[in-house]
């Protein structure tokens, strides 16, 4: 996907000024690094997490231990936005995510929540240029290497933070012939049927859209035929030592959702997503499933 050209000229003309040899972490991230955060929710997933007012910051506060970011590549900057209209130069992955999650993980001494070890996942969608966006993560993550899960050696070895990387099938290439990694890589369901499967060192996690897969919508009972292929695809994720997440789902507040939400806990899904920070909360805390 190209950026718009009105949109590439306006960061260009202000991104030198906005990015210059420093990064301008918001204040309110800055605030939140030492403040004690709420038992963490080992399924909840913060879908387009960046929209949110305080990005990453609004989902931690609610327990969430993944966070999705899409981004694009614009003179060698790594800009966070849903489409190329929302580009704004001060609006970087570094300012949004990677910096205050350093901080945190620095003030909860090697963990993003403070006495839990298990790593936060950063969900990262590449919207362009694939291949050379991820070769600019890959700089970017080499200087937070401490905190993040890496591999090397042909070893995975988990960090406080995970990165995935997701969007532009291309960056699969490059990340295949690295020796050494600082992200993993976000399957598809077409993936658990090869013939010769990637490993959990590079596919953690399996992702696919829901309505390509079932026509079930929460209304009515889940058809057992659907229900048995939900299980059947987590119980072959789980084999391979992989996670699974579904996009998609219904997100308006409702029996519905609801319905479907619990479907996807029965099913042992990884992962839930949700624009609906406090209400997944609440539906995991009320049902004791936090599993922290």
């Amino acid at each position: 996907m190209a950026v718009a050209a009105p949109t590439r000229r306006r960061a260009v003309t202000t991104l030198a000024a906005a990015l210059a040899g420093t990064v301008a972490v918001p204040a309110y991230a800055r605030a939140a690094e030492r403040k004690p955060g709420p038992s963490p929710l080992r399924r909840a997933h913060a879908h387009n997490d960046y929209e949110h007012e305080r990005p990453l910051l609004d989902a931690l506060s609610h327990g969430f231990t993944s966070v999705e970011a899409d981004i694009f590549l614009v003179d060698g900057q790594l800009l966070v936005a849903h489409d190329p209209v929302d580009l704004d130069p001060s609006r970087t992955l570094e300012s949004l995510y990677l910096a205050p999650l350093a901080a945190r993980v620095r003030a909860n001494h090697g963990s993003v929540y403070r006495g839990h070890r298990r790593p936060v996942q950063l969900l990262i969608d590449i919207k362009n240029d694939g291949a050379a966006a991820y070769l600019e993560l890959h700089r970017q993550l080499r200087r937070h290497r401490h905190m993040l899960s890496t591999y090397t050696h042909g070893r995975a070895r988990p960090g406080a933070v995970t990165p995935v990387v997701s969007g532009d099938r291309a960056a699969r290439v490059p990340m295949e012939a690295q020796r050494t990694r600082y992200a993993f890589y976000d399957g598809r369901l077409d993936d658990l049927g090869a013939a010769d499967p990637a490993p959990a060192s590079l596919i953690p996690l399996i992702s696919g859209n829901w309505t390509h897969s079932f026509t079930w919508q929460g209304t009515g009972p889940f058809p057992e035929a659907e229900r048995t292929k939900l299980r059947a695809i987590v119980s072959t994720a789980h084999r391979r030592r992989q996670r699974v997440r579904f996009w998609a789902t219904p997100d308006l507040p409702g029996p519905a959702r609801d319905a479907v939400w619990s479907e996807l806990l029965a099913a042992d899904v990884d992962h839930i997503n949700t624009d609906d920070l406090a209400g997944l909360e609440r539906f995991l805390r009320t049902r004791h499933r936090h599993d922290t």
